[in-house]
C-alpha cells in the first residue's frame, strides 16, 4: 500500500512537471506566430497557454504540499491543498476568457483582421494534438491519484483542444475572405473558457465545503459494511469531502451479548472494509448494541 502511495506522489509530481513544460512551450510558439500574423485567434490561445503556465506552476506546488504526510499540526493530511489549486485554476481561466473577449470586441470595432499565412494553422494542429495527449494523460493519472488539481488540469486541456480547433476555424476563415471572422471566433473561445471556468470552480468548492460523495459511493459503503460479519444493520451513515477524499461516519449494530472485546474487533473489521474503498481516507465507527 505504502509503495502504491510512493508510485502516485511520483506520477503526480512528474504529472505536474511535464504539464508546465508543455504549457510554456505551447505559450512560446503561439505568441511568436500570433504576432507574427496578426491572428487574434492564436494570440488569445497564447494568452490562454500563458494563463496555464501559472496556474500549472501553482498546481505543482499545491499538489506538492498536499503529498505530504499527516503530521500533528494536520492530522488527517494536507489534502485540502489541492482543491485550492483547482480554484486557481478556474479563476485564470475565467480571467482569460474576459480578456479574449475584450480584445476580440476591440478589433472588430476597430476593423482590424488577420492576414492569412500557413504558420498559425501548423500551431494550432500541433496544440490540439498536444493538448488531446495532455487530456488523456493528466485524466488517467488524476484518476489514479484522485488529485482534483490533475482532474481540473485535464478539463482544460481538453478545453484547449475545442478552443484551438475554433482558433483554426477562425484562421482558415480570413483565407477565404472572412478576414472578420478571427475576431468573432475569439468572442466565442473566450465564452467557453468562462463556462469551463465556472465548471471547475464549482466542482473545487465542493470538495472544501463537504459535499457528501454519490449515491453509488455511499451505497459502496453500507455494503462494505455490512459485509462484516457480526453486523446486524447500520443506523446513520455519513460521508463528507475532507479535501479530495471523503471521511465517513457509521453506527453499526451489534449483539449486545458480545463481549466489549469482540465488538472493538467488529467496528475494526468495518473501519478497514470501508477504509479500503477507493477514495475513503478515514472511517469513524460507532457502535450501537441491539
Amino acid at each position: 500500500m505504502k509503495e502504491h502511495n510512493e508510485d502516485s506522489k511520483r506520477s503526480t509530481r512528474n504529472a505536474t512537471i511535464f504539464l508546465i513544460l508543455a504549457n510554456l512551450t505551447l505559450f512560446i510558439f503561439k505568441i511568436i506566430v500570433g504576432i507574427i500574423s496578426n491572428s487574434i485567434s492564436v494570440i488569445s490561445d497564447a494568452i490562454n497557454s500563458f494563463t496555464d503556465i501559472i496556474s500549472s506552476i501553482v498546481v505543482f506546488v499545491c499538489v506538492k504540499m498536499g503529498c505530504k504526510e499527516a503530521d500533528e499540526e494536520h492530522p488527517f493530511g494536507h489534502h485540502r491543498i489541492e482543491p485550492i489549486a483547482g480554484l486557481v485554476v478556474a479563476l485564470f481561466i475565467a480571467i482569460v476568457g474576459f480578456e479574449v473577449i475584450k480584445i476580440s470586441a476591440g478589433r472588430i470595432l476597430t476593423g482590424d483582421h488577420m492576414h492569412f499565412s500557413l504558420a498559425p494553422v501548423i500551431v494550432l494542429i500541433f496544440t490540439m494534438c498536444l493538448k488531446f495527449f495532455m487530456f488523456v494523460y493528466f485524466r488517467k493519472v488524476s484518476s489514479s491519484s484522485n488529485s482534483p488539481a490533475l482532474a481540473a488540469s485535464s478539463i482544460d486541456c481538453r478545453n484547449d483542444v475545442f478552443i484551438s480547433a475554433t482558433a483554426l476555424l477562425g484562421v482558415l476563415g480570413s483565407r477565404f475572405g472572412h478576414s472578420y471572422l478571427d475576431s468573432v471566433v475569439g468572442i466565442f473561445i473566450g465564452l467557453w473558457i468562462i463556462y469551463s471556468g465556472y465548471g471547475i470552480g464549482m466542482s473545487n468548492i465542493d470538495f472544501l465545503i463537504g459535499k457528501s460523495p454519490d449515491k453509488e459511493t455511499m451505497k459502496q459503503i453500507r455494503e462494505a459494511a455490512l459485509s462484516v460479519k457480526g453486523v446486524k444493520g447500520l443506523n446513520d451513515v455519513r460521508a463528507h469531502y475532507v479535501g479530495n477524499y471523503f471521511h465517513a461516519e457509521l453506527h453499526i449494530e451489534l449483539s449486545k451479548r458480545l463481549s466489549l472485546e469482540a465488538a472493538h474487533d467488529i467496528g475494526k473489521k468495518v473501519e478497514h472494509a470501508v477504509e479500503s474503498l477507493p477514495g475513503v481516507k478515514k472511517a469513524f465507527i460507532h457502535i450501537d448494541p441491539v
